[in-house]
């Protein structure tokens, strides 16, 4: 029995297998880890804050590949990215795409991403709690708040149901 000859792989089929060196499979883009495979779109409406429309804008605004997977991104675009979703009205996107129009301590056209949006989402519902308008009435007694149905559904705790009475 002899030895087993080594077979070579030419580059170009290795090539098509290997990802490059500046390729990362795990990356921080606006508050939150991605990973590298998936496409930029994906990876930006993932980010609480950035939906789908207001990705496609910050995409097209940078003149970027929607479909690129992000861990080919260089450290120079990922932070251009969290400028443009920081302060999107700064680079030409329309104020009807912020999350904030018309701040009510401002008076400004605001947008808010990641930790940034929950913290003032909780301010202001305290704000509504502490003001005891009906949305702050709701929000206190743990009931729905956008006028659905409560007859039924939305209940807590043990289920009640309907029991015949006994004849």
């Amino acid at each position: 029995m002899g030895k087993r000859a080594k077979l070579e792989i030419p580059s170009e089929i290795l090539n098509k297998f290997t990802k490059p060196s500046e390729y990362r499979h795990l990356l921080r883009l606006v508050h939150i880890d991605v990973r590298g495979d998936i496409p930029l779109y994906y990876a930006l409406t993932q980010v609480k804050g950035i939906g789908p429309t207001l990705a496609n804008a910050i995409i097209r605004v940078l003149n970027l590949d929607p479909n690129m997977p992000v861990g080919f991104l260089t450290d120079e675009q990922i932070k251009i990215i969290e400028n443009v979703a920081r302060d999107p009205t700064k680079y030409g996107i329309p104020g009807w795409l912020l999350n904030r129009p018309r701040d009510p301590q401002t008076g400004k056209n605001l947008h808010y991403i990641g930790p940034d949006l929950v913290l003032r989402i909780r301010q202001d519902i305290e704000l509504m709690k502490q003001i005891k308008c009906w949305k702050g009435i709701r929000h206190a007694l743990g009931l729905k708040v956008r006028g659905q149905r409560t007859r039924t559904t939305g209940r807590k705790g043990l289920t009640v149901g309907v029991t015949k009475k006994k004849s």
